[in-house]
C-alpha cells in the first residue's frame, strides 16, 4: 500500500494497524521515501535481533539478549551502574549518542523560551537527561529520555526517591538522521498511547517543527511550521516559538 506523508500524519494510527498486515510505502511529492513495517521484519531489516541494544544510529547491535526482546528487569541491571545514556521502548535498548551541535543550540534556546513562558505557571518544563517511565499498559513499561518535557503534576506524582512516575503534558524531540524513524514512529506512537497530550518534533535539518495533539490516544491534529513562521502550543494558549530563533 502507498499513501503520502500528510495521510499517514493525520491517520497514523489506521495506519499502524494496518503495517501489522502488509508494509505502507509513504511517500512525498511522489517520491518514496520510508516504509511502515511490523516489527518482525523492521528488525530483520535492520539486521538485529529483537531485544539487542541498539545504539542512536539504529546500525550497529551493542548487546543482544540472545535473539528476544530484553525485560525490564534487564534494562535496570544493565544501567544501574553506568553513565551511558540508555532509552527501553518495547523491549528493545537503545544507546543515546552525544547530540551535535545544531541539536544543542535548537534545544538551549527552545528550553529558555518554554522555562520563561512557564514561570509563575502551575507546569514545569524539564530537559534531558531525565528519565520518564511510560506505560501502555502493566506489562509493557517503557523508559525514554525526551529532549524536553512539560510536566503539570510532578510533586503529586514524585516518588520516595526523588523520580517522577507520571505522563508529561508535553514532550519535545530534536530529531536527526539517526533517529527519525524512532522519534516520528516508535516514540510518536509510545506517547500517544500512553497519555501524553502533545507532541513536538523538532527537525534541525528541514528548520521545520511538526506539532501533534492527541486526544483519546489518536492523532486529533497536527501542523507542520517551516522557518521562519511561528510554531502554536495546541494545549497551551499563547505558547509559541519563533523558528527563526530557534535554527541558526
Amino acid at each position: 500500500m502507498k499513501i503520502n506523508s500528510t495521510e499517514l500524519q493525520n491517520n497514523f494510527g489506521k495506519y499502524l494497524m494496518l503495517a501489522a498486515q502488509e508494509d505502507i510505502i509513504i511517500t512525498r511529492n511522489g517520491m518514496e521515501i520510508a516504509k511502515l513495517s511490523a516489527v518482525r521484519d523492521a528488525v530483520s531489516d535492520r539486521g538485529a535481533a529483537p531485544g539487542t541494544v541498539i545504539d542512536v544510529m539504529e546500525k550497529a547491535e551493542v548487546y543482544g539478549y540472545g535473539g528476544r526482546k530484553a525485560s525490564y528487569e534487564e534494562f535496570l541491571e544493565l544501567t544501574k551502574d553506568t553513565e551511558d545514556r540508555y532509552e527501553y521502548i518495547d523491549g528493545e535498548i537503545y544507546l543515546l549518542a552525544s547530540p551535535k551541535t545544531t541539536h544543542q543550540i535548537a534545544l538551549t534556546e527552545l528550553f529558555v523560551i518554554f522555562y520563561n513562558w512557564f514561570q509563575g505557571k502551575e507546569c514545569v518544563p524539564l530537559v534531558a537527561p531525565y528519565d520518564i517511565t511510560l506505560r501502555r499498559n502493566p506489562e509493557n513499561i517503557n523508559v525514554v529520555q525526551p529532549d524536553i518535557m512539560v510536566i503539570c503534576d510532578l510533586e503529586e506524582k514524585l516518588d520516595e526517591k526523588d523520580y517522577y512516575k507520571g505522563v508529561p503534558a508535553l514532550v519535545v524531540e530534536i530529531i536527526s538522521e539517526g533517529t527519525r524513524s524512532k522519534d516520528l514512529i516508535k516514540k510518536l506512537d509510545l506517547y500517544m498511547s500512553c497519555g501524553v497530550r502533545e507532541y513536538w518534533i523538532v527537525n534541525p535539518i528541514n528548520r521545520e517543527v511538526t506539532v501533534y495533539h492527541f486526544e483519546d490516544k489518536n492523532i486529533s491534529g497536527n501542523i507542520t511550521y517551516k522557518k521562519p513562521e511561528i510554531a502554536q502550543s495546541y494545549i497551551f494558549e499563547g505558547l509559541s516559538v519563533e523558528l527563526g530563533r530557534i535554527f541558526k
